[in-house]
C-alpha cells in the first residue's frame, strides 16, 4: 500500500512541477508579444495552487515513508 501511495505522491509532485513551469513560462512571456494576452492574476492563482498541491503530494509521501517505517519496525 505504502509503495503505490508514494507513486502517486511523486506523480502528484511531477505534475504540479509541470503545472507551476508552465504557469512560468507564461508569466515570463508577458509583455514580449510572443505569448498572445496573459492575464497575471490567473497565472499567479495557478502558481498559487501549484505549490499547495506540490506541499499535499510531499506530505503524501512523507505519510507513506512512515507507514513503511512503521510497518519494517514491526516486522524485525
Amino acid at each position: 500500500m505504502s509503495i503505490s501511495a508514494i507513486n502517486i505522491g511523486t506523480s502528484a509532485m511531477h505534475r504540479a512541477a509541470d503545472r507551476f513551469e508552465a504557469s512560468a513560462g507564461r508569466v515570463a512571456r508577458f509583455g514580449t508579444g510572443l505569448g498572445g494576452e496573459v492575464d497575471l492574476a490567473t497565472e499567479m492563482v495557478d502558481v498559487m495552487m501549484a505549490e499547495t498541491d506540490f506541499k499535499a503530494a510531499t506530505k503524501i509521501v512523507r505519510v507513506a515513508d512512515e507507514m513503511a517505517g512503521s510497518l519494517l519496525d514491526i516486522l524485525a
